[in-house]
């Protein structure tokens, strides 16, 4: 509790991280264990994306260390990927309505800085190893699909961000996550990283390009 929103795990690299360089698409990467353990250099090679992951962190973590970890790192686009944790209970028993609050306020603070949001879907969860069997019962997948939905309906509400859909791609046909993507039913693998890079790429794309525009209608007003 002397360091709740861990702040201090990325405070000297984001010192030493500076400023954006002139025409550089900064990208930060923030979320829990499945970001903290992403190689973003293998998987996004020559790309500008900062990882921001902290493992075990739940929504109410990001939102405290939103200002140093994203907002003054001045990214074009910050990709959200959290909630597992919340449903486990991780810093206490949180609601579904909590959850979506924190989510609310984090699309706030990023729209009032005019950094564009991915909001990644939370991924499913399988029990098919042995290992599994200490995360799956922590995430119930009715619980995962119902966040799913809430995140899914608010980015399409307006274009407040754009939704990066997970989920669909590392289902299986029994609702859980397939078994090759995950050895412990919960963190991808080099397999599940696989799926995601080229969906994650596409909605950073999308992103881009609607900062782009943004920027666009700012330099030129009618």
């Amino acid at each position: 509790m002397n360091d709740f929103g861990e702040l201090g795990r990325y405070r000297v690299a984001n010192a030493r991280l500076g400023p954006p360089a002139a025409g550089e698409k900064r990208v930060v990467f923030l979320g829990d264990s499945i970001t903290d353990l992403w190689r973003l250099a293998r998987a996004f090679p020559g790309k500008s994306y900062v990882n921001r992951g902290i493992s075990g962190q739940t929504t109410a973590q990001l939102l405290l260390r939103f200002r140093q970890d994203v907002i003054d790192l001045k990214p074009k686009v910050v990709v959200i990927l959290a909630g597992t944790n919340d449903l486990a209970g991780n810093t206490g028993p949180m609601t579904i309505e909590a959850i979506e609050s924190n989510f609310a306020s984090l699309l706030e603070l990023a729209r009032a800085h005019a950094i564009q949001v991915v909001l990644g879907s939370i991924l499913p969860v399988h029990n098919y190893t042995p290992p599994s069997e200490v995360a799956f019962p922590l995430r119930p997948p009715e619980k995962i699909q119902t966040l799913n939905r809430w995140l899914k309906a608010t980015c399409d509400a307006g274009g407040a961000a754009v939704y990066l859909d997970y989920f669909s791609a590392m289902v299986d046909d029994r609702g859980l996550l397939k078994r090759q993507l995950a050895d412990d039913g919960l963190h991808p693998n080099a397999a599940g990283y696989a799926v995601m890079a080229p969906l994650a790429q596409a909605a950073i794309d999308q992103a881009l390009g609607a900062s782009a525009g943004r920027d666009a209608r700012i330099l030129s007003p009618r």
